[in-house]
């Protein structure tokens, strides 16, 4: 080597030789231990390393929001090491779990962004490093990295490239999980050689190896200090305005607002797509950096010091597990001030956030209008449904085991006269509307779920006679429509699909797919009660008495918004559907319940046909005219109707591909994951489409006392069903298919002749994507890039962690 490049590369040249003396000693003959083996640095990889430092966003970000934050980006991220932000991966990890349903004890919060500002603070908290905090080599930082020995484990013991992961490879969700440290990575390594990261991912490509053990090395240069972007800033400012004025109706406002936005990604209309805030309050005034007021809920006490509702610009990535895009904009402001500022009515003084009060709305905001708060929920039900169904808690188990795979939800009409708009009414029933989130974290299940299940049949009794006693009824079929509301002629929130995907869910505008089983009827209170129970009491930290309790009431609240659509049905369909939904197994609940009068009570006459329920949704749809969904060529079409005119080909026959598809039912469907995503591959990439398959699950009961997943496999899986719709649908997919235009008539066929697992295994061998697939990531960023770009404001990462390992 030339002796003057030694002497101006000094450092680069020592590199050289350490790395020329580790290749003479790799020819021994005698073969290194998996501990001597990780001892050694990635010399070839710091030979390469730039002298100027390796930039976060530009060079660092995009490789770890394709290969880890995919993983590691939820509050259920493995060792809660979230990788998606900086701050994140300096907080380090965790070997406490989150979601534990059998704790006895509440735990602290570890959100992160609000309970700890300092990696100190996350010290004290029980969070362990996975950087060298105290090194200060390039080899030193490697050495005492948990994150680089991870990484580095992979590349020693990449995973097999055919067929599934060995049994060693547990893929579940609730698979054991081995936190290590520094200090105990050796003895890790030993034991599982074959878990490094991406755990049971394929290995990284050399770029993106070679750029995060660079960035390593360097010492993890920081992400470059965000700061609102010139459109964001005035918007900001006039909001943060709006929000803090002293009156005491916008300061009751206000805390309506922030309980009901507190986990929005709100983006300021005009503003950079990808540029979210958060509201929350903070003790510090606008114009100060935001310091936020850390509470278990939102509606917890800020404190006796004087706060602010200010907007904070969200610095991590975006996952499409927590994304729920809530827009600000002049016609927002105005419509606020529509609703809760221009009404007539007095605040003498503000609710106390003693519990009681604070975790009931009926109470702490009776001084707004009914017809307001419930015309706030109606203009973005949508996000307000979102809440529970994609909310930040990331296992959404709570609330989905006790709900239906696929249904549909629509909405009282806000001006039809219901007792359950009147605010007397309200007024007397509040205290029968309490939530069990106000019990905090308690043990004392069977006598508080009693409590709750006779305030319960009390509210559903009053509610049910006052409904009655204004008329016989409410009408013939057509007049009753006129108790669902029409989305006001242009609101898409008036209709909604609901899929439920074992503990995650999706939400779509429209009615989507082939009539469902069951569908809700949601009206105000009901509305806000869910948004209470399951998004602002709701405490993933909680102990088991807290997470049951919710489970339990939830139960309550479906079953309320189901009977509120089977009052539409005639009193003889009424007990069969009921059934059909339950098996029978409803009954035990009623029991629990009391009166159930209201199912002999007739309301609504008219009906011409033996299937009341599809001519209830007929006539749903015919209420809602457009907003019920545009029409689609995949499903509830017939002959040509089912053909797009304006698509090519290709299209053409993919759609009919996907509607052939999407007749399957029953046993079939058994070895069907939840969510697969299929990739037509056409010769332009431009002109590649996507679909999703979705697996419908039918329960012989949802109620949580009885349903379990595996059970439910034997029990009434005959009724399975599948959904097909365009596009990407769902946060969590569990599998791939790649497909090209010429192979969609036997990729049809081979998956309409699935019966058995082996079946499946061959239909994957052809078309299917395993995890130990070489073209793994590609497809995984075709779907990822597909999405972003189909939606770019909506669009979050997919988490892979459910994805099959088959």
């Amino acid at each position: 080597m030339d002796s003057n490049f030694c002497h101006l590369h000094h450092s680069t040249c020592e590199l050289f030789w350490l790395a020329a003396l580790l290749l003479l000693a790799s020819c021994s003959s005698t073969p290194p231990s998996v501990t001597e083996e990780l001892s050694k640095v990635d010399y070839g990889v710091l030979l390469t390393m730039p002298e100027e430092p390796i930039l976060y966003d530009e060079q660092v970000r995009p490789v770890l929001e394709q290969r880890c934050v995919v993983c590691h980006g939820c509050t259920d991220a493995p060792c809660q090491l979230k990788l998606s932000s900086y701050e994140g991966i300096t907080r380090g990890a965790s070997k406490v779990r989150v979601y534990n349903g059998t704790r006895l004890s509440s735990i602290p919060p570890s959100r992160l962004f609000i309970d700890a500002q300092t990696t100190a603070e996350w010290r004290s908290k029980g969070f362990h490093p996975v950087l060298a905090e105290n090194a200060d080599t390039p080899e030193g930082r490697l050495e005492e990295s948990v994150l680089y020995q991870l990484l580095h484990l992979k590349q020693l013991h990449p995973q097999p490239k055919l067929g599934m992961l060995p049994d060693s490879m547990d893929t579940g969700l609730n698979r054991k999980q081995v936190c290590t440290t520094r200090e105990q990575f050796d003895n890790y390594a030993r034991q599982h050689p074959d878990w490094g990261m991406p755990y049971a991912m394929p290995n990284l490509r050399d770029e993106e190896y070679r750029t995060l053990v660079q960035w390593l090395a360097q010492g993890v240069p920081p992400a470059a200090a965000q700061t609102p972007s010139g459109n964001s800033q005035a918007q900001l400012e006039r909001w943060e305005a709006f929000l803090n004025d002293t009156s005491l109706k916008q300061q009751l406002t206000s805390r309506y607002l922030y309980e009901h936005l507190f986990q929005a990604h709100i983006h300021f209309e005009g503003t950079p797509t990808r540029e979210f805030y958060r509201l929350v309050r903070s003790s510090t005034p606008p114009g100060q950096p935001v310091q936020e007021i850390a509470t278990v809920r939102p509606y917890d006490s800020p404190g006796s010091a004087p706060f602010y509702y200010r907007l904070w610009l969200y610095p991590a990535s975006i996952v499409a597990k927590t994304h729920m895009v809530y827009t600000f904009s002049d016609a927002r402001m105005a419509r606020y001030r529509e609703l809760f500022l221009e009404p007539e009515y007095r605040v003498t003084e503000l609710p106390s956030y003693e519990v009681a009060i604070a975790s009931n709305p009926f109470k702490a905001f009776r001084d707004i209008p009914v017809n307001s708060r419930y015309r706030f929920l109606l203009d973005d039900a949508h996000f307000i449904i979102e809440g529970f169904i994609k909310g930040p808690v990331c296992r959404g188990q709570i609330a989905l085991n006790v709900i239906e795979d696929r249904f549909w939800v629509v909405f009282a009409d806000p001006d039809a006269d219901l007792a359950s708009s009147r605010p007397e009414f309200l007024d007397e029933m509040s205290s029968y509307l309490a939530l069990p989130s106000q019990e905090g974290s308690t043990l004392r299940i069977l006598r508080t779920w009693r409590d709750y299940a006779r305030r319960q049949n009390i509210y559903i009794n009053a509610r049910f006679s006052n409904l009655y006693n204004q008329a016989s009824g409410v009408g013939d079929l057509q007049a009753a429509m006129n108790y669902i509301w029409d989305g006001d002629g242009h609101n898409p929130n008036a209709a909604l699909t609901i899929y439920r995907h074992f503990d995650s869910a999706s939400v779509e505008d429209g009615f989507v797919g082939e009539f469902p089983d069951s569908a809700w009827v949601i009206d105000y209170p009901l509305l806000e009660r869910i948004h209470y129970l399951l998004v602002t009491g709701f405490n993933v930290y909680g102990n088991a008495g807290h997470q049951l309790l919710t489970r339990l009431y939830m139960d309550f609240l479906r079953m309320e918004g189901e009977d509120n659509f089977l009052v539409f049905i005639p009193v003889s369909d009424r007990r069969k559907i009921l059934d059909s939904w339950y098996v029978g197994i409803r009954s035990n609940m009623e029991k629990s319940m009391g009166s159930m009068d209201w199912l002999e009570i007739e309301t609504v006459s008219g009906y011409k046909t033996d299937d009341p329920q599809g001519e209830l949704y007929e006539a749903m749809i015919g209420r809602l005219g457009p907003l019920a969904g545009a029409p689609s060529y995949l499903y509830r079409c017939t002959g040509d109707a089912c053909v797009d005119r304006a698509a090519g080909k290709i299209k053409q026959q993919a759609d009919r591909a996907m509607r052939t598809i999407a007749g399957l039912r029953g046993e079939q469907l058994k070895v069907f994951p939840d969510v697969a995503l299929v990739h037509i591959q056409t010769e332009n990439p431009e002109n590649d489409l996507a679909y999703t398959v979705i697996r419908n699950k039918a329960y012989t009961d949802v109620t949580s006392m009885f349903s379990n997943e595996r059970n439910r496999d034997t029990a009434d899986i005959e009724h399975d069903t599948l959904t097909v719709v365009e596009g990407i649908e769902g946060s969590y997919p569990n599998f791939f298919f790649v497909v090209e235009p010429a192979e969609l008539e036997d990729f049809t066929s081979r998956t309409m002749a699935v019966r058995t697992p082996d079946d499946y295994e061959r239909l994957i061998g052809v078309y299917g994507v395993r995890r130990t697939s070489d073209a793994f990531w590609e497809t995984a960023d075709w779907f990822q890039d597909y999405y972003a770009t189909q939606d770019p404001l909506l669009y979050g990462i997919l988490d892979l962690n459910r994805y099959a390992n088959r």
